[in-house]
């Protein structure tokens, strides 16, 4: 009897260490480099992400929900992504200003694929929002098709795209 308790209380304690593990979202701040370019990840519009990997005391941001998600979905990474976080566009102040602590899980988040949106490094942007009325709402506008992060295929964000120029200046 003593044994099978103490094998529950290890089951137990063992289920509470792993839920315990994924950390929370940090604030975004003016510091925050994004990971593939090593730019300031705030002087970008749209949505960002952050990645918490498995043994990094800090999260890896992205500029683009688009580059996180390549990063989540490609062969290469360097540590077990413990938790992965997107901007609630439908928190957000203004595609200009998305937030810097309106985080959702990717998991829950309802993410609008294929519109004209590009994102803050000028590439065709994957926009997330934490309910499906909002996502609906923005793909009218905007098209795009309602997808899940687990239905999003990985050739949709490893497949290359065309950028986006930047304006000419005037004279």
């Amino acid at each position: 009897m003593k044994r099978t308790f103490l094998v529950a209380a290890l089951l137990l304690a063992a289920c509470q260490e792993e839920e315990a593990k994924a950390p929370e979202p940090v604030t975004m701040t003016a510091d925050a480099l994004s990971h593939f370019c090593r730019m300031q990840v705030a002087a970008h519009p749209g949505p960002k992400a952050q990645i918490h990997l498995s043994g990094f005391p800090d999260p890896i941001f992205f500029a683009q929900v688009r580059d996180a998600l390549a990063y989540v979905k490609g062969p290469e990474r360097e540590a077990e992504v413990t938790a992965f976080y997107v901007s609630d566009m439908a928190a957000a102040e203004s595609w200009e200003t998305p937030g810097a602590d309106n985080w959702i899980a990717a998991g829950s988040a309802e993410f609008v694929v294929g519109s004209e949106a590009r994102g803050g490094m000028g590439a065709p942007e994957i926009v997330p929002f934490s309910g499906a009325g909002a996502a609906r709402d923005f793909a009218d506008r905007k098209g795009g098709d309602l997808m899940t992060l687990k239905d999003i295929p990985a050739e949709t964000v490893l497949a290359p795209v065309d950028v986006a120029p930047e304006e000419e200046p005037k004279s």
